[in-house]
């Protein structure tokens, strides 16, 4: 609730801004300028979404951030293009001129000609983040990619400076807009920047140990001083760097596969990536640089008392260190889907932890679709078999999107209560 009062609130500022300011020369460049105006505004919220901001991240989780990432980076794909559009249009019916005539005329102006190329460099990052093209990308060069932000934000802040006049028609607008900006990238700085920094001092993690679990999935040992200071749980992930052994843009989001117990951490990966890939390879004493902990896939957001685990692929990680966690009570079900038994890894933890727990643990595998009838593992009516009291419990699902959309559709057909699902896609807002 609060954030969409902190969305509306901004908006009908900015609209004020814009009623305040008066209308351009003409309508094109009025609407132009309204554009530019929401624009600014989608950015800036844009930079805040991805500013790691705890109450954001604790109170919403990475999933729900990424997707509100998506939408606004698609508003401001949008915007981008429409706003220099009815601007230039606007100058070319004034100057009686073409609009590529137009466009060259402007672009010899220095704060407009940084405007045009922070509008390419949307289109970039934004096209680069299609699906279609994204499946085709690594991780390690999407992130790269997404890196040209800053360049875009630096460039769009002198557009603004030398630009803008709706935020400088009186001290509120001069107060309100960099003051929204301020918090904006201090909040930025601070917690992309500056806590990541005092953590990596503090507790000096180092690779402890390497464990190959399988052909192409290896585990991480990690430890540190005074890691209980990092108030790490089980579910959360960081986003993980190893200086000396990958160039330092190339980070991954891995999630902790066992309960932070405050003298080391564990991370488990599959090899689909340079980073993941290279992991096996890393030394003992190698340097580590983690930004975390990150994540509202924990206990802490539980409703009821029992709970139901719902793993996929490597998506056991975060799975396996729930099982683990003491905020964990009341009787527990783990479902484990892989498409062949020898897939299943970490399959001894889970079961020894079940044990303990005497938990109910279900590997669930076989090709989808295949036999007749077709195999659904996670259709609604299997589920009400084999979790009778499904709608009484908390959910928890982690793991390849598919999977994930598939489990989430089966619950809400089934009618479970939208504050007892918690779901982790692997998603990342960059």
């Amino acid at each position: 609730m609060g954030v969409w009062v902190f969305l509306v609130v901004n908006v009908v500022v900015v609209l004020g801004m814009f009623a305040a300011a008066g209308p351009a020369k003409n309508a094109l460049g009025t609407v132009g300028r309204l554009l530019g105006l929401l624009l600014a505004l989608a950015l800036a919220l844009q930079l805040l979404l991805v500013s790691r901001l705890p109450i954001l991240d604790v109170g919403f989780g990475m999933d729900r951030l990424t997707t509100w990432h998506r939408w606004t980076g698609q508003a401001v794909f949008w915007l981008a293009l429409a706003h220099p559009a009815f601007v230039l249009l606007g100058f070319a019916r004034l100057d009686g001129i073409s609009f590529l005539g137009e466009t060259v005329n402007l672009a010899k102006q220095v704060p407009v000609l940084l405007g045009m190329i922070a509008v390419l460099l949307i289109v970039v990052v934004v096209g680069l983040s299609v699906r279609i093209v994204r499946r085709r990308l690594s991780y390690e060069a999407w992130h790269a990619v997404h890196l040209l932000v800053y360049a875009i934000v630096v460039l769009g802040m002198l557009h603004q400076v030398y630009e803008g006049s709706a935020f400088q028609v009186n001290l509120f607008t001069r107060v309100y807009w960099w003051g929204l900006w301020a918090f904006v990238l201090g909040s930025l700085l601070v917690y992309r920047v500056v806590v990541p920094l005092v953590r990596n001092n503090r507790h000096r993690l180092r690779v402890a140990a390497v464990v190959a679990e399988s052909a192409d999935v290896v585990s991480v040992h990690v430890t540190g001083r005074d890691l209980e200071k990092l108030r790490a749980r089980a579910g959360q992930f960081f986003l993980w760097r190893f200086p000396g052994h990958n160039p330092w843009w190339q980070v991954n989001p891995f999630s902790l596969s066992a309960a932070p117990n405050g003298r080391s951490l564990r991370l488990t990966a599959k090899g689909v990536g340079a980073t993941s890939a290279g992991l096996r390879d890393l030394p003992i004493g190698a340097k580590v640089f983690a930004e975390g902990p990150y994540g509202a896939f924990t206990t802490v957001h539980r409703s009821r008392d029992a709970s139901l685990l719902i793993a996929g692929g490597i998506g056991v990680t975060p799975i396996r260190a729930l099982l683990e966690d003491r905020g964990l009570t009341g009787h527990v079900v783990i479902l484990y889907r892989v498409r062949d038994p020898r897939d299943a890894v970490l399959l001894g933890e889970l079961r020894n932890l079940a044990e303990l727990r005497r938990a109910s643990l279900h590997v669930l595998s076989g090709r989808s679709g295949a036999g007749n009838p077709p195999f659904r593992p996670f259709a609604p009516e299997r589920l009400m078999e084999m979790v009778p009291d499904v709608t009484a419990r908390d959910v928890y699902v982690c793991g390849p999107e598919p999977m994930t959309d598939a489990v989430l559709a089966s619950l809400r057909a089934l009618r479970v209560p939208s504050r007892q699902i918690h779901a982790e896609r692997f998603r990342l807002a960059a």
